[in-house]
């Protein structure tokens, strides 16, 4: 769920900019500056975000709204027209950015040296803001066992203070402006700590070991993250045709049902002709599924996928990076 920060910065996103600018124009400094240091780490939101943001709006103003041109640069550009180069420029141009850019960049060892003295929750809140390729960088150049404690803080993030992510790039530069305590960013830690092994690559395969063994049933959570129904479609037929072996018939048809055409076909790719017919065929006759039935079909279907990997027996097609 958004929160009421995120929904602002959203909805805002989502005005026409001769629209949004009188509202800007509205907002007091620290209101602003709340709304900077959410848009400043906002990378993607939940699904029908958007569409509840505006229901949510229309049913109070009846107003209407455009699709959203994004960006923190979009923000900042709607508060020069409404406040000024002066003004906007003391709220949006005062290092915010500069800091994690510099995270991004810096040699994985020295990261992990600044934050070797800090609690796994701070290097996670670090971590979960990076791009999982730096992240993973960061993660796979620590300890294994502060490997495993501050994957495992990654994993159960919901939200996290903005004012822990200035706090953190404090230590980089000399120069960061006060900030609003109370801004919150949404967090999926388990889809963070799922891309950070993902680009992790070779080595994340003794991380999730260890971190099974510190936390197994939230380390099956982030191992299932890392390979979802959809990325069946990178499975080349060799592989797919082993996998298969291992799904019940009438399991893979409901896991199919409504299944997008990229992954029915990497799954037909796995069949010989005859059981790509029966396969359609029972596609065809299966009625209307239940969604829980459904995901747990095809949760079935993932399960099987990730333990003949474990094995060694298929490639499932992951891209590092």
């Amino acid at each position: 769920m958004l929160t009421s920060a995120e929904k602002a910065v959203l909805f805002l996103l989502s005005l026409d900019e001769e629209v949004a600018r009188p509202i800007v124009s509205e907002l007091a400094d620290s209101e602003l500056r709340r709304l900077r240091a959410v848009a400043s780490t906002m990378r993607d939101v939940p699904a029908g975000a958007l569409e509840a943001t505006w229901k949510e709006f229309l049913d109070r103003s009846r107003s209407a709204v455009a699709v959203p041109r994004g960006g923190l640069a979009y923000l900042r550009r709607l508060s020069v027209g409404a406040l000024g180069e002066a003004r906007a420029s003391e709220v949006f141009e005062d290092g915010v950015l500069s800091p994690f850019a510099r995270l991004e960049s810096a040699a994985p060892d020295a990261v992990v040296a600044l934050l070797a003295q800090e609690p796994p929750q701070l290097a996670a809140a670090v971590l979960a803001s990076l791009g999982p390729a730096s992240a993973a960088a960061v993660l796979t150049a620590m300890p294994p066992e502060r490997q495993v404690l501050v994957l495992e803080h990654v994993s159960r993030m919901t939200e996290l203070p903005a004012k822990v992510l200035e706090d953190v790039a404090n230590a980089l530069v000399s120069e960061l402006p006060l900030s609003d305590a109370s801004a919150l960013v949404s967090v999926d830690g388990v889809s963070r700590a799922a891309a950070m092994l993902n680009a992790a690559g070779p080595g994340a395969a003794a991380i999730l070991r260890d971190f099974e063994g510190s936390d197994a049933e939230l380390a099956r959570e982030v191992r299932q993250a890392m390979f979802t129904f959809d990325d069946l479609r990178r499975v080349d037929a060799r592989s797919m045709r082993e996998l298969l072996r291992e799904v019940p018939t009438e399991r893979l048809v409901i896991a199919l049902k409504g299944a997008a055409p990229e992954v029915a076909r990497a799954v037909f790719a796995g069949l010989s002709a005859r059981a790509a017919e029966l396969l359609r065929d029972d596609l065809e006759l299966l009625g209307k599924v239940r969604r829980a039935d459904q995901d747990a079909a095809r949760r079935e279907v993932i399960d099987a996928a990730l333990k003949l990997e474990s094995e060694g027996r298929v490639d499932l097609g992951r891209e590092a990076g």
